[in-house]
């Protein structure tokens, strides 16, 4: 296991900030990643040891073990575990008590909760307050592959005091129907439209995903935190091969995130009253300045544009515009990079240029992807590049979905001008979001909006559409035909005429 960010990043000394700063002020004053790797499951912790060794390292980290004892909430993003409320054992084990446990389920943005986080100690409902979240995928499949059971502890019985919850789902029926279920299919069909609206030839494109997730694999190759820091050039990145398959036209395995990991991630924050009254030692201090959500979800085949993330345009202008700075002068990004199309739609909706690093992690697919937590990482590894760069700003995003919910968070070296902020964009974005109704078994001539060739055996095999009809409706088909899907590899099938059927499509 890795140690926390550690004393070593302390920035240059300040002079004490005016005690003129609301005291209630939240503020980020602790952060640590935990990576355990091994051959032996035996010697790998399970998702709880990981989330417990993280908030030990993260009071550390703060200069304060004793932050621990005086946890009033604890809030936990969902994974693949199933503890019924994982907080409530990690408040025992810190000897937290009378400790308010929270549980974000899947589906509810990790902004979301450093929001209300943020919120409740704005309130004085808090004091020092754990986000903590991790994952042990690959630990449980190497128990899997050996033929044993997975050692877990047991906790069926407790429930959090609170639990956070998504109000509907993330996919629609005939998507489900026709076996559009895995994100990759999805995340395709997104990058694929976007490339055909900006014009883009399939060469192109390629060289662009090859270009950003090599810049990517650069950053992970340097990130003690990554999960995989094998170095892999561009070329190598977009080419189908031996360990290294198409998975749904343009993603190749190294193009979508990895969630069989071994990582946690967890992050303390106090008020600013409290942690002084701690002594902790402020030139460490990161402040969270706005988080800003949308939280206004659209299936992707109801999108009018199925290449635009509105809800990442609003986000993204409320945040900047409350912390009076534009992207070009936010220091340092981290894009939720769940697979490239996320990346590529918030690069364009919220202004930051296309040349500049969007990530200090490695993303997803290569510092890691730990389902529900990944936020939670990209947050420590902010910490520690803004206190080696004193003086900085971050923004970290994040994404529920099928970049269903956005959420944009900016931190600063210093309090705000204003106070900390906690919006959401919901409502606007309703209003501006274009939709179109999906009617499964329309038929007639139209024209693809977008698609991508799936290899996926055990979801929708074949060349999966989104269809609108010229009579103004929309419908989708998969057609399982190897000679679509060599074309569909080959050519540009965006804006191709066809015939819909009942059961299929014919070219028009």
């Amino acid at each position: 296991m890795r140690r926390g960010l550690g004393l070593e990043a302390v920035s240059p000394e300040k002079e004490p900030r005016s005690m003129s700063v609301d005291p209630r002020t939240p503020v980020l004053v602790g952060a640590a990643a935990v990576v355990q790797r091994g051959e032996d499951p035996s010697q790998l912790a399970e998702p709880l040891d990981l989330m417990e060794e993280s908030g030990r390292l993260a009071a550390d980290d703060a200069g304060s073990p004793l932050l621990l004892s005086q946890l009033d909430r604890i809030w936990a993003t969902r994974g693949f575990w199933a503890y019924a409320d994982p907080g409530r054992i990690l408040g025992d084990r810190y000897g937290a008590k009378d400790v308010k446990t929270i549980v974000a389920e899947i589906g509810i943005l990790q902004s979301t909760v450093l929001g209300k986080a943020c919120a409740a100690i704005v309130s004085g409902e808090s004091d020092v307050a754990l986000i903590v979240g991790g994952e042990a995928r690959d630990r449980a499949n190497r128990y899997q592959r050996a033929g044993q059971d997975v050692p877990l502890t047991e906790q069926s019985e407790g429930t959090p005091d609170e639990v956070l919850v998504p109000h509907q789902e993330i996919m629609g029926p005939l998507e489900i129907e026709l076996g559009l279920i895995t994100p990759i299919i999805q995340y395709s069909m997104i990058d694929n439209a976007l490339r055909a609206h900006e014009g883009q030839s399939l060469e192109a494109h390629r060289e662009e995903l090859g270009r950003l997730w090599g810049d990517f694999n650069e950053v992970a190759v340097e990130n003690e935190d990554a999960w995989n820091r094998k170095p892999l050039t561009p070329e190598e990145i977009v080419t189908p091969g031996e360990g290294n398959r198409m998975l749904a036209y343009p993603y190749t395995k190294s193009l979508v995130s990895q969630w069989n990991v071994n990582q946690a991630g967890a992050v303390i924050l106090c008020s600013l009253e409290k942690a002084r009254a701690l002594g902790l030692d402020e030139s460490r201090f990161v402040y969270p300045l706005a988080v800003v959500d949308n939280e206004h979800m659209v299936t992707l085949s109801e999108r009018r544009d199925l290449w635009r993330s509105p809800g990442f345009a609003n986000a993204g202008a409320r945040a900047f515009e409350y912390v009076g700075r534009e992207p070009e002068e936010i220091d340092h990004f981290e894009c939720y990079s769940c697979f490239p199309a996320a990346v590529r739609a918030q690069q364009r909706e919220m202004g930051i240029p296309l040349d500049r690093r969007v990530t200090g992690t490695g993303g997803m697919t290569f510092g890691g992807g730990p389902l529900n937590n990944f936020v939670i990482q990209s947050w420590v590894k902010m910490v520690e590049t803004m206190r080696a760069t004193p003086g900085s700003y971050g923004c970290v995003t994040a994404v529920s979905g099928l970049i269903t919910k956005q959420g944009v968070a900016v931190f600063g070296p210093e309090p705000g001008k204003k106070p900390f902020l906690h919006d959401f964009v919901t409502e606007q974005t309703r209003t501006e979001q274009a939709t179109r109704s999906v009617e499964g078994e329309a038929t007639g001539r139209g024209r693809i909006a977008t698609y991508t060739v799936s290899h996926d055996p055990n979801a929708a095999h074949g060349v999966a559409m989104i269809i609108d009809l010229d009579d103004g409706r929309r419908t989708m088909r998969v057609v399982d035909d190897p000679a679509w899907m060599t074309l569909g590899e080959t050519e540009e099938l965006v804006g191709r005429a066809v015939e819909v059927t009942a059961d299929g499509a014919r070219w028009a």
